[in-house]
């Protein structure tokens, strides 16, 4: 197994960093915290040129055909840079939703444009008192084809107030499991953002009365969300994994920059416990979520969702500590709005709600292996 990067693959994690450092540095960041879309058309289209927008698409509908693992290097610089915006959302969540799910026509209707950045994605899967049951959604799905209708409401939809187009889960009359696209902006579609810790993880609750809606026509409806979702956890991981070694960086170099009692406060045991213990938190993390991407590239959907769990819970609890050490280590100032270093741990508290925390994820990885242990002994 290589466990180095590709010589692109390094491109294009440089590409993306020097982009965010010229295009969407902290203040950048701090002037979207109260914006809807959380982004700007100049910074989007920005990435879009990039390329990274359709990292996941396939190439004939515009995209690069790539994998998780590519994605992943752009995704951890986008948490080094408390980056705002509907980047997972889109370019992780809708377009591969849309690729997993839609038929050819689905595909080619809806991704060149997602591809590209033209229109932003987003997934509407949870519903209130259910996140966890995302596979039997309440929403209801009446009529068929191009007469189908959606009637329900999705909570935490991420980023949904300023998508342009969503990909909603439901049931028909069947109670069959179904993928619907849904114009944002059509006639029967509400949506209210929100309020979060974290102003740059925006999410809104979308409600629909009889809102217009077309299903997606793929074979595999339950395996495709299911990697999707996946997919889309693994990425806020690798996100937190980037924001998290940002925290890092700044609080190692204010611990060699603050001095007390005439001494920079590095040299204080106490000090250095806490960035070691950051350090094995993020580089655990790190190797947990880079094996997850690949696991979605390359493993069965067995593993896929193990390497995944374990990805969270190594990363819910362990990164979120990561931002509370860095406050600790930058002591009163770490608290001040004028301090960068809240926005990571911002960041890093959030992972950790969508997470549910490292108890959710190892109950899981139990009933993973307990689930294991049974079909080998059957």
């Amino acid at each position: 197994m290589d466990f180095e990067f590709s010589a692109d693959q390094e491109m294009l994690r440089d590409s993306v960093r020097r982009f965010l450092a010229d295009r969407a540095p902290t203040t950048y960041v701090r002037s979207m915290l109260d914006d809807e879309r959380g982004t700007t058309d100049a910074v989007w289209n920005g990435l879009a040129e990039l390329g990274v927008t359709g990292l996941l698409a396939p190439e004939p509908y515009g995209g690069a055909g790539m994998g998780m693992v590519d994605m992943a290097t752009v995704l951890e610089e986008l948490g080094r840079a408390v980056h705002p915006g509907p980047f997972t959302s889109s370019a992780v969540g809708a377009v591969s939703a849309v690729a997993l799910a839609g038929s050819a026509e689905d595909q080619e209707r809806l991704l060149p444009d997602l591809a590209s950045g033209a229109r932003v994605g987003a997934l509407a899967i949870y519903e209130a008192g259910r996140r966890a049951a995302w596979q039997a959604p309440s929403v209801e799905a009446a009529g068929s084809g191009t007469e189908t209708t959606l009637t329900g409401e999705k909570v935490h939809v991420a980023d949904g107030a300023g998508a342009d187009v969503l990909v909603v889960s439901g049931r028909d009359a069947d109670g069959a499991l179904g993928l619907f696209e849904v114009d944002a902006r059509a006639l029967g579609v509400r949506r209210t953002p929100a309020p979060t810790v974290d102003g740059t993880r925006k999410e809104a609750t979308v409600t629909f009365d009889a809102a217009p809606a077309r299903r997606l026509a793929g074979d595999d409806t339950l395996g495709a969300l299911a990697a999707t979702v996946d997919r889309t956890r693994v990425a806020m991981v690798v996100d937190g994994v980037g924001a998290a070694s940002r925290a890092l960086d700044i609080a190692v170099e204010y611990a060699k920059t603050r001095r007390q009692f005439d001494r920079p406060i590095g040299s204080f045991q106490a000090v250095q416990h806490l960035c070691a213990d950051m350090l094995r938190a993020v580089e655990l993390s790190r190797a947990a979520g880079y094996y997850a991407c690949w696991a979605c590239d390359a493993a069965d959907a067995g593993e896929r969702h193990r390497a995944t769990t374990l990805a969270l819970a190594a990363a819910s609890d362990g990164l979120y500590q990561v931002g509370a050490s860095a406050i600790q280590v930058h002591g009163g100032i770490g608290f001040t709005w004028e301090h960068d270093i809240h926005l990571y741990y911002k960041r890093l508290l959030t992972l950790q709600h969508i997470a549910g925390g490292a108890s959710d994820q190892l109950e899981e990885l139990a009933s993973i292996a307990l689930e294991g242990a049974g079909a080998e002994s059957a």
